[in-house]
């Protein structure tokens, strides 16, 4: 009935206590997840996921905030892209956040680094046919700048994809629309601090609608502060739906359907 969009099943917290999250997920009407690679390193434990439940599927790429890691080359993505019950590449995009704190006092310019693997991972998502998952966090100007500099645009050929666990304005919101992409909602929609991501929850057609839990973090409400899986994911669609004004079922079947458009070859 409902489906995770985008969790983190490899990370170390969760792979520990797989019986007990898919039983979880099975009592909850979760019945299927897509499986997010965030290192070349972390890949082959991602796709291991996917190869043996047949309800997992995965994804390649390595996150923007990920340093001394193995730098992806292109040919790197798409040999992981081809593999059977991968269907994205991703995550990727842009990760400013806190950039002068965290990065030893670094300038927007000192990561450039940042924007050439972004570069990377469109023109693989390109070459490959298969959607993009963006991480984009205060860098959303930079991230639609270089997709629209790579052609992604809506337009035949796009790749396409989804901002994952949005939480930017508005004025974004409209701006990745424009350009063709998916929106996916996390457990931040419940917050009592949401309400601005909220109003974008609001206003998203019906077919660009996406929902997921980004666990292992991020557990929404009335799990918050607690270690997050995909069986929390029907509280963002209650939320969602209560926000939307239509019954939860609808936004599972909208957003059911909106992954299998998305992400060819996931039907249940």
């Amino acid at each position: 009935m409902f489906v995770d969009s985008h969790c983190h099943l490899s990370f170390p917290e969760l792979s520990s206590q797989l019986d007990e999250i898919r039983a979880a997920m099975a009592q909850a009407g979760v019945d299927r997840a897509l499986c997010i690679c965030t290192t070349l390193e972390e890949f082959e434990d991602v796709h291991a996921l996917a190869r043996q439940y047949d309800n997992f599927w995965a994804s390649v790429g390595v996150h923007p905030d990920n340093e001394g890691v193995q730098e992806p080359t292109l040919q790197d993505l798409l040999d992981r892209a081809a593999r059977p019950r991968v269907v994205a590449i991703g995550e990727t995009g842009l990760d400013y956040y806190q950039m002068d704190e965290r990065k030893g006092g670094r300038t927007v310019a000192d990561l450039e680094w940042q924007r050439r693997r972004f570069r990377t991972h469109i023109q693989a998502a390109r070459t490959c046919g298969k959607p993009l998952i963006i991480h984009t966090r205060s860098a959303s100007a930079d991230t639609l700048a270089i997709l629209r500099e790579e052609g992604e645009d809506g337009s035949p050929g796009s790749a396409g994809g989804v901002f994952h666990c949005f939480t930017e304005t508005a004025e974004v919101a409209r701006a990745a629309l424009d350009l063709g992409f998916y929106l996916s909602f996390s457990g931040i929609v419940t917050f009592k601090n949401a309400a601005d991501l909220r109003e974008v929850v609001a206003f998203v057609p019906d077919d660009r609608l996406l929902i997921e839990t980004d666990s292992p973090y991020l557990a929404p409400v009335p799990f918050r502060g607690k270690l997050n899986n995909p069986s929390y994911v029907p509280h963002v669609a209650a939320m969602v739906a209560q926000v939307r004004g239509v019954p939860v079922e609808t936004v599972a079947e909208q957003t059911s359907r909106n992954f299998e458009r998305l992400f060819a070859g996931v039907r249940a």
